[in-house]
């Protein structure tokens, strides 16, 4: 149901994982080249190749969590699953990050590799908000 609140945080967790992905660079090197995530999958490193991938599925999960909006206990695994998989995205695009070549010269890191952290603070958002509902559920079972 979107009228809930965690509704408006877990889509706000999707779009910040699919379509901010592609709005902000990852990193640009010192020809002044900026990668983009969906510019990984060209490049030949495994790695690489998994940090689109593990974006989409971020992006996914919060929208499948969306529509679990009766499953509430099914829901908050489902999140905590989510911040699982940013947080090994994160990981992935930090190591990445500090061992670039050139690093010597200049490059500069962009904004979307730290995506991951706002869906991460998007989700424990959400998942308080669903531990709320929950807890008003099982208050009003225990009156009846």
């Amino acid at each position: 149901m979107i009228q809930r609140i965690q509704s408006l945080y877990l889509l706000l967790a999707a779009i910040c994982s699919v379509a901010l992905m592609q709005m902000f660079y990852l990193w640009s090197n010192v020809s002044g080249a900026s990668f983009y995530a969906l510019d990984l999958f060209k490049e030949s490193e495994f790695t690489l190749k998994v940090i689109p991938v593990l974006f989409v599925i971020s992006g996914f999960m919060s929208i499948v969590s969306v529509f679990m909006f009766k499953q509430r206990k099914n829901q908050f695994v489902i999140n905590r699953f989510n911040i699982l998989v940013n947080f090994i995205l994160l990981g992935i695009l930090i190591y990445h990050l500090l061992t670039l070549s050139g690093e010597s010269q200049i490059s500069e890191k962009g904004i979307g590799a730290f995506l991951p952290i706002v869906v991460v603070v998007l989700l424990a958002i959400a998942n308080r908000a669903i531990k709320k509902d929950e807890d008003l559920v099982k208050s009003v079972d225990r009156l009846r």
